[in-house]
């Protein structure tokens, strides 16, 4: 597998670098315009409903085009990271630092999409009270937490980059 890695990157380098970052953007980028252009201006519509629909709405839209990105992300990093090695060198501690970050990254949004189809639920049997709570740890915690890991996801794989 390590040999097919190896020689997949080594003719389409360019190709993979390129879809990893792209998933990146997408992925980290999404979730930053949601959290800082997007959260504050629907806090600006008055009636609830209104506002606890549009966010359901648009969550569930970022999700649903986030997710083959975050699974572009995991092959083309499984590719690199095979190519690369992560053997006890410097390079290697940073394949498994993203690896591991990927992975949080993953769960917690798993954990978001479950929240928000929950909310989602809550909302269509008339329980606004319920969405709303449902929804509040989404943007205060785990939102902010996988664009903080995004980041330093980033970080490291431009140190990768330097290797």
């Amino acid at each position: 597998m390590r040999e097919f890695a190896a020689e997949l990157f080594g003719n389409y380098a360019f190709v993979i670098l390129f879809l990893h970052v792209l998933g990146a953007i997408v992925w980290v980028g999404g979730m930053i315009a949601m959290r800082i252009a997007v959260h504050p201006a629907l806090q600006h519509i008055e009636d609830t409903k209104v506002r606890l629909a549009r966010t359901l709405e648009m969550v569930g839209n970022l999700f649903r085009l986030v997710l083959p990105f975050i699974v572009l992300l995991l092959l083309t990093g499984l590719i690199m990271g095979l190519a690369v090695g992560s053997g006890g060198t410097k390079s290697g501690m940073f394949v498994h630092m993203k690896e591991g970050i990927w992975l949080i990254m993953t769960l917690n949004y798993a954990m978001m999409v479950r929240l928000r189809n929950r909310a989602e639920r809550f909302f269509i049997s008339g329980d606004l009270a319920g969405a709303r709570k449902t929804m509040e740890p989404v943007a205060k915690i785990m939102l902010p937490l996988n664009i903080l890991l995004g980041l330093i996801a980033l970080a490291a794989g431009i140190s990768l980059r330097g290797f």
